[in-house]
């Protein structure tokens, strides 16, 4: 099937196409749905993934408060997910569901391509080389927030398209509203989504406005359903304010507490990090666009681009969709590319970045399943025929078949134990009892998972080194770590009482009302503080530092004999990708054992 320009008028075109349509579109959008949730299932990784799936998840799982801005309804949905799910770890659980709804974006955009275009080939290529790329695929089993950004892209595009088939006043008010409900959900996930709802809402008042349908009181009810969906925030002023969460992040019961978080203030609002000087914006754009051809490929790149071409006919309906979708893409590039504030000459930047390059991908596949469709309706109409259909559905089918075949392999992660087995080693290597001084995503997240969601070594205490310095975090924590001492408020190298009456500590003073317990830094102590230095040393124990008391002699063969089989570890060396968290876990390792070979060596040759 390719685009159609027939129907009496638009109305009588749009009533037309929407009853075979409308059908067809909610059974294609289902076995869509079961096909990709099927393979996601499949591939999906057994316990906890990098970066900040640890923390969304144990977040859940104490029903805390996520890192900026929140995330209150992943956060919900997820603790749903742990509660009914009956089977895997609490991890598994929480990627179980994010694959699924990786599977309804698919759906999604197989609907949006297949209501304005007619075509299911089209609509299978929109979602399967989506979904089955590299980027998408990896990003939709692991317990993250992009799935559920991706679903929240597919929907908003779908209601559009919905609207502006709508026949009568009503129905268009129905659909608006229903719109504006999901973009204020959608903006209780990541907020990178705004860029397309402030493309979307004036459009949908444009459209309105030319029918003579919009109102004060119309626009009064719009904003009060756009509110509505924004009503998951009201969860982290309550989170903060149970205060019994053993893992949260702020204080949202202050309205500047909840500003501070709900603006990422702490990251730097509409930025990737706080202070950091990232590569330009010319260079960004140039590698989305190097990406999304490694991703989804040249031809769908080009398919894109015959939908906007071959639409500047007149007699095309729908081609304000589809330029507002152009336009969508084209304002979400520049707009991230010139906030991205990170160096994606640094690999693990790298794979930070390209994950925001999937709201962008998920608009070139549905322009390329609506260009597939152009160019066979094109085709036909120069050929004077109608048999280009099969080859319509062979261009489609071996698309997607190419993208499983090329990134099934790197993408199941069945066996994936990486980072379980990184965060079970370091636990399993500290004595009883012990502190840990907890530094970056990939121990603090891993470790905080497996000690408040599996319940591993509830001993232990971890404390957070960055989030010490906040003034929210010993308030908010301390009453969760009862076997540690803290002598202050707050940690900060200048110790003395700040204007708001919290007493400052420095790490010295830490180390000395803790001297009855052995305290870790992992991995690495703040460099702000070297107060520690009057009085200690770091010995090291692993990926980890002992901090030690300067009075105690150093004896090699004790800690040879402590940590000559400190973890059992067994990936090869160099065998992950640089910028994945399995990348940075496997080298912590190794470096770990050849500090730890050499030391003994240098011993033995003495």
């Amino acid at each position: 099937m390719g685009l159609h320009g027939d129907g009496g008028g638009p109305a009588g075109g749009r009533a037309a196409r929407a009853g075979p349509r409308r059908s067809g579109g909610l059974r294609g959008g289902v076995a869509v749905f079961a096909a990709v949730a099927a393979v996601f299932t499949l591939t999906l990784p057994p316990s906890v993934p990098g970066g900040d799936s640890g923390e969304l998840i144990t977040a859940a799982h104490e029903l805390g408060v996520a890192h900026p801005p929140g995330y209150p309804l992943f956060t919900l949905v997820a603790k749903l997910a742990i509660i009914l799910f009956p089977f895997g770890s609490v991890a598994y659980r929480v990627n179980l569901l994010c694959g699924l709804f990786g599977a309804v974006a698919a759906a999604l955009l197989f609907f949006t391509v297949f209501r304005l275009s007619g075509s299911y080939a089209g609509g299978i290529l929109a979602a399967g080389v989506f979904s089955f790329s590299r980027l998408t695929w990896q990003w939709s089993i692991a317990a993250e927030v992009f799935s559920l950004n991706n679903l929240f892209v597919g929907l908003l595009m779908a209601l559009t398209v919905h609207f502006e088939e709508a026949t009568t006043a009503q129905e268009r008010s129905k659909i608006a509203k229903i719109g504006a409900f999901c973009c204020g959900l959608s903006l209780c996930n990541q907020h990178t989504v705004v860029v397309y709802v402030l493309c979307i809402i004036p459009w949908i008042l444009f459209r309105l406005l030319k029918e003579k349908e919009l109102s004060l009181g119309s626009l009064l009810k719009l904003g009060l359903y756009l509110s509505a969906g924004l009503l998951p925030y009201v969860y982290l002023p309550i989170s903060s304010y149970r205060h019994q969460a053993r893992w949260t992040w702020g204080d949202q019961t202050t309205l500047p507490g909840f500003l501070t978080h709900f603006l990422r203030e702490e990251y730097g609002t509409f930025s990737l990090a706080k202070s950091e000087i990232g590569s330009s914006m010319s260079e960004i754009l140039l590698s989305q666009v190097t990406n999304m051809r490694t991703q989804l490929s040249f031809n769908i790149q080009a398919l894109a681009v015959w939908a906007n071409i071959c639409l500047v006919r007149k007699d095309r309906q729908n081609s304000s969709l589809v330029w507002l979708f152009t336009g969508m893409f084209c304002i979400y590039s520049l707009f991230f590319a010139w906030r991205a504030n990170l160096d994606i000459s640094k690999p693990l930047f790298m794979g930070v970045v390209e994950r925001f390059w999937m709201q962008s991908n998920a608009v070139v596949a549905v322009l390329a399943g609506i260009g597939l469709a152009a160019l066979v309706s094109e085709s036909n109409r120069v050929l004077n025929t109608n048999g280009l259909q099969c080859l319509e559905w062979l261009s489609a089918t071996l698309f997607v078949i190419y993208q499983i075949y090329s990134n099934y392999s790197i993408c199941d992660q069945r066996t994936n134990y990486v980072i379980d087995k990184f965060a079970k080693n370091l636990l399993a290597s500290m004595p009883h009892d012990a502190i840990i001084l907890l530094r970056g995503d990939l121990p603090g997240n891993s470790l905080r998972y497996m000690h408040y969601c599996e319940g591993l070594r509830p001993d232990i205490s971890l404390v957070d080194q960055e989030m010490m310095t906040y003034e929210w975090y010993l308030p908010k924590m301390a009453k969760h770590l009862p076997g540690v001492k803290f002598p202050g408020n707050r940690w900060n190298p200048v110790e003395g009482i700040l204007p708001s009456g919290m007493v400052t500590f420095n790490l010295y003073h830490f180390l000395e009302v803790n001297k009855l317990k052995e305290t870790f830094v992992c991995i690495g102590i703040h460099e702000g503080d070297p107060t520690w230095k009057k009085n200690y040393s770091l010995w090291p124990w692993g990926s980890c530092d002992k901090l030690v008391s300067s009075e105690i002699v150093f004896d090699p063969e004790e800690w040879i004999k402590l940590t000559r089989n400190i973890y059992n570890w067994t990936e090869d060396y160099g065998r992950f990708a640089p910028s994945s968290w399995e990348s940075v876990a496997n080298e912590e390792m190794w470096q770990a054992s050849f500090i730890r070979r050499l030391s003994i060596y240098e011993r033995n040759i003495q």
